[in-house]
């Protein structure tokens, strides 16, 4: 049997002397060399500053794929089937919020977002980790108002991630997605 001591000596790695207290290791201060760190330049130890761009600007190639300002889903319909449960789905009624247009109506069904999430993954395979979380499927709860509430907040987040990225926003795969 281990005894272990209450008392901490300040000596000791992984210990607060002032708190007399057991630190874990992923919470132990990590001193750094500043030659081996990128974001630090070697003439004067500070900071390399961040360079940030503006693409606000008229003529900016970012701004120029933008074509969305946001959108939303407004209402869902459950399309029933042959039999009670089986067969039927849910239909999301969207509404896209161009900048130089009016609104534009679509309808889609979770797969056809499931289908979209997965071609933007293939297609831009370096954006895959930054993409959202998609909404998760339910067997038992797929038709209850309140599982499609939640659903339908998580795919209004996922399609403005998707719409207001100026990667996806003029890609081929989301104007599929749109316009079939």
């Amino acid at each position: 049997m281990a005894l272990v001591s209450s008392e901490t000596d300040s000596s000791t790695p992984g210990t607060d002397p002032e708190r007399n207290s057991f630190i874990p290791p992923y919470w132990q201060r990590h001193e750094r060399n500043a030659s081996r760190l990128s974001s630090y330049s070697s003439d004067n130890g500070r900071p390399t500053p961040i360079a940030l761009e503006d693409h606000t600007e008229e003529g900016s190639d970012q701004l120029n794929v933008l074509w969305c300002k946001g959108v939303t889903i407004d209402d869902y319909v459950v399309v029933s089937g042959t039999a009670k449960g089986l067969g039927a789905y849910v239909v999301w009624n969207c509404t896209v919020e161009t900048l130089d247009g009016g609104p534009m109506k679509i309808r889609k069904r979770y797969s056809e977002f499931e289908d979209l999430r997965q071609k933007l993954v293939t297609t831009f395979p370096q954006a895959g980790g930054s993409m959202p979380q998609f909404p998760p499927k339910s067997v038992i709860s797929r038709f209850r108002p309140r599982f499609l509430e939640k659903r339908k907040e998580g795919l209004t987040y996922f399609l403005n991630c998707v719409l207001l990225n100026p990667e996806f926003a003029g890609s081929p795969v989301l104007k599929e997605f749109l316009f079939a």
